[in-house]
């Protein structure tokens, strides 16, 4: 299949006019996946006309369907529909790289000089914010994804499952998709969308490729006896690649439990620090993963086990990523038009709310409380917080993030930043 298929053939620019553009939008891509969209969008679709606004669409709704990052999906879609596969891989890396490169960097200075008085301090006021984050995350999500009463239904019970049943994220998933799949209405789709041109050899070649790229390092860091961490976090940090429908907040809500309950790799606090510099640096919120690795391989072996973790987890983040869009790339228009795929989405979207709300609640009880315990009782799994030791500085805090969010519409970046400096200057002064 051409590359340039649908695009007009003067609005194709060369491979190095598109590479300075995916190289501004990594830097620049801060904010979330809703303002790296909106910008992608302006310099993709706006400004150059390189891709039509159905083309944008049509690609923005497959990116949805699948799980990973949905902005560097969209981004390796845009430039292999531009330059093939040289240019996906040129628009994803580079949407990725610059992050990733702030991360590793935050996470060797956090690593060794996290018990420093004055880190500490300045994490106290990002953990508040945080909070804030989240919770603006559950409300916007809510408002796209709960439209009927079946889903309000699957959200709640989602929640429940994750957090009184620990039920596993993935289970959670694929009893939501297939309910959507078979509830879904059967009305034929109303547009014929011609597929003679895809390949379906071409498609299994393409799959066999990535599959390999992504899963052969895992199978050497076995056959090559690496520690036990790092064939931990890449199959971990894979699974997480497979199932984590519904953006980077539904990858936190199963992640976070898991590496510090399950695993052990982190505290509670160093989790949600780990989401406030990845909230506050460019690049996708999923590169999250690439510091819980650098510090689980830190804690279990040092600053070159920590980055070797972090390498490890980035490699089983990403590479799925480009196995997703390089299959699928051709059937976009075909996938687009399926009314039971849809119907699973916005099952799997309705059940990706009652997730985030268990982490909204998981991450205040441990921001607010410095002591929660948990309890088994019978097949319920409860978080029971010691009322005594309140957290007020971090309620304070809370509560200013919320009016500097809710109220006055102040984006990420300056919250993060007022509540780093306040709950510093605070915490050292009291």
């Amino acid at each position: 299949m051409s590359s340039t298929n649908n695009v007009q053939t003067d609005m194709v620019p060369s491979i190095a006019d598109a590479t300075r553009v995916w190289w501004k939008i990594g830097i620049l891509s801060f904010g979330g996946p809703a303002a790296q969209i909106a910008l992608m969008h302006k310099e993709v679709v706006d400004d150059r006309k390189w891709l039509s606004e159905q083309q944008f669409l049509n690609a923005l709704s497959f990116c949805m369907l699948l799980p990973g990052p949905e902005a560097m999906q969209l981004a390796t879609y845009a430039g292999w529909r531009l330059h093939g596969t040289i240019g996906g891989l040129i628009a994803g890396l580079l949407f990725v790289i610059p992050g990733a490169a702030v991360i590793m960097t935050l996470a060797a200075i956090y690593s060794i000089f996290g018990n420093v008085p004055l880190v500490d301090a300045l994490f106290y006021g990002i953990k508040a914010a945080v909070l804030v984050i989240v919770v603006e995350a559950l409300l916007r999500v809510s408002k796209k994804a709960l439209k009927q009463g079946q889903h309000w239904v699957i959200a709640g019970a989602a929640f429940v499952g994750i957090f009184f049943l620990t039920i596993p994220y993935p289970l959670i998933v694929l009893m939501a998709g297939l309910y959507g799949l078979i509830t879904a209405p059967t009305r034929v789709a109303q547009d014929t969308v011609d597929m003679a041109h895809v390949s379906v050899r071409k498609t299994a070649g393409t799959i066999i490729l990535w599959l390999a790229i992504w899963l052969l390092p895992l199978l050497a860091l076995t056959w090559l006896g690496a520690p036990d961490l790092l064939v931990q976090v890449g199959r971990f940090f894979s699974t997480l690649a497979i199932v984590t429908f519904g953006g980077a907040y539904a990858v936190l809500a199963y992640m976070a439990q898991d590496v510090v309950v399950q695993f052990g790799w982190l505290s509670a606090g160093e989790m949600i620090d780990a989401l406030g510099l990845a909230e506050s640096t460019p690049g996708p919120l999923i590169l999250v993963t690439q510091f819980v690795g650098f510090l689980a391989g830190f804690q279990d072996g040092g600053l070159g086990l920590g980055v070797i973790a972090a390498i490890v987890a980035l490699w089983v983040t990403f590479a799925p990523c480009f196995l997703w869009i390089f299959a699928g790339a051709p059937y976009i228009e075909w996938i687009s038009n399926q009314p039971r795929l849809q119907g699973a989405l916005k099952a799997i979207t309705a059940a990706v709310v009652g997730v985030i709300l268990n982490l909204s609640v998981w991450f205040t009880l441990h921001v607010l409380f410095a002591t929660v315990t948990r309890e088994q009782r019978g097949p319920f799994t409860l978080w029971l917080p010691e009322l005594a030791t309140i957290e007020w500085l971090a309620l304070l805090l809370f509560g200013l993030s919320c009016l500097l969010a809710f109220r006055l519409h102040w984006g990420i970046i300056r919250i993060l930043l007022v509540a780093s400096v306040l709950g510093a200057a605070l915490r050292l002064l009291l």
